[in-house]
């Protein structure tokens, strides 16, 4: 009988032995397991097909700012319509739209039998010229000495001078024309004329062909010199007691994420049938890549905090809660990259920023995953179901 008794005891402590045991090693197997199931690891070649962008979270005001839609254009000095100040018919042109011409490069070649008269007209007017400026000096030496009346010299002072007007004309004619008046004045007269681009730019438009006839209301081309675009932006009444030179004003083009900024330079002074007043801001930083005409959505700061932001798209949605993607010490191999999912706080969004609280006072060294976080949340899924299949 105390035999029994003796091994019922020994029984006895060591279930309550195992028992003590379960209970202060089971909360640490679940707190390892919970970590595993917020993170997940990718091997060089996930990562490089996953496309994963890292960045950092920015301050951003993303409060107090007035929504408004504009357009890119380019100032009036800056945009060109090229035409001919006498009607020809066009023999030669090789500019195509985009073409980028140089200010002074040839771009068209005109003619007609007009041109030849206008230099005949020259040479003309010219030798008449000659001859009464002659004639007007012989008549004031004559006057001098009495010879002859002071009406004569008077007509030949008048014809002198109508000539001389005439040949001043047809000499500004022919400058337009850019023909070479020494040239023409040593005989050689030409049937073509030449167009050439008054600035640096790209060919926006041809509106003509060879052996088109070219009148002086024809506009044949349109050259915008595209290094100095504006955002004009169209804002509305209400906003407008809220603008200020020297606003900054952050704005993306149509199907494009990448975040640009302008300065507000001009105000409008006059409000439009719709009730709204154009705004003419300066780029802060030229992209040889845009073009006048391009459409764009953009925030005018009028004041409000600066707050901890990300780009909307490090930001996904599981069961409810707002999650990002930070990326840590790689696991095992040191080739493998790391990243844990971070429970965040979000704000107001606006042009492609969303506001986040984090708890994490050092946010600044955080290394976010900016693009391809919902990648990552699919493969930590696919990797917990797995684990729970096996």
């Amino acid at each position: 009988m105390k035999y029994l008794k003796k091994i019922a005891l020994v029984i006895g402590l060591f279930v309550v032995h195992a028992c003590g045991g379960s209970e202060t090693t089971a909360p640490k197997a679940e707190e390892h397991a919970h970590e595993e199931e917020n993170s997940v690891e990718l091997t060089p070649e996930q990562f490089k097909t996953a496309g994963i962008q890292l960045g950092t979270v920015e301050m951003k005001k993303l409060s107090g700012t007035i929504k408004v839609n504009g357009m890119l254009d380019v100032p009036p000095q800056n945009l060109v319509s090229i035409s001919t100040p006498f009607g020809g018919y066009l023999k030669s042109t090789e500019m195509l739209q985009g073409m980028k011409v140089r200010k002074g490069q040839k771009i068209a070649v005109l003619e007609h039998p007009d041109f030849i008269q206008l230099q005949q007209d020259y040479l003309d007017y010219k030798s008449q010229l000659d001859y009464l400026k002659l004639e007007y000096e012989r008549q004031e030496e004559l006057a001098a000495d009495n010879v002859n009346a002071k009406k004569t010299v008077q007509k030949a002072r008048s014809d002198y001078e109508s000539m001389r007007a005439r040949v001043n004309g047809q000499r500004a004619r022919l400058e337009m024309m850019h023909i070479s008046i020494p040239q023409l004045e040593k005989g050689k007269i030409r049937s073509t004329i030449e167009l050439y681009s008054p600035i640096n730019g790209y060919i926006t438009a041809v509106n003509t062909n060879i052996g088109m006839f070219a009148g002086p209301t024809d506009v044949l081309f349109r050259i915008a010199d595209t290094e100095h675009l504006h955002a004009e932006l169209t804002v509305f009444e209400k906003d407008v007691p809220k603008l200020k030179i020297g606003q900054k004003v952050r704005f993306t083009l149509a199907n494009e994420s990448t975040e640009r900024t302008a300065t507000v330079y001009l105000i409008g002074r006059e409000i439009s049938s719709e009730r709204t007043v154009n705004i003419h801001c300066h780029l802060d930083k030229e992209d040889g890549q845009l073009l006048p005409g391009m459409y764009l959505k953009a925030l005018v700061e009028s004041g409000g905090n600066d707050v901890t932001a990300l780009p909307s798209g490090a930001i996904v949605e599981f069961q409810g809660d707002q999650y990002i993607f930070v990326a840590e010490a790689a696991h095992g191999t040191e080739k493998n990259r790391h990243f844990e999912m971070l429970k965040v706080e979000t704000g107001v969004s606006e042009l492609g920023y969303t506001e986040v609280r984090l708890q994490n006072s050092d946010w600044k060294s955080l290394e976010v995953v900016t693009s391809g976080a919902y990648d990552l949340l699919s493969q930590m899924k696919n990797t917990e179901s797995a684990g729970h299949a096996h």
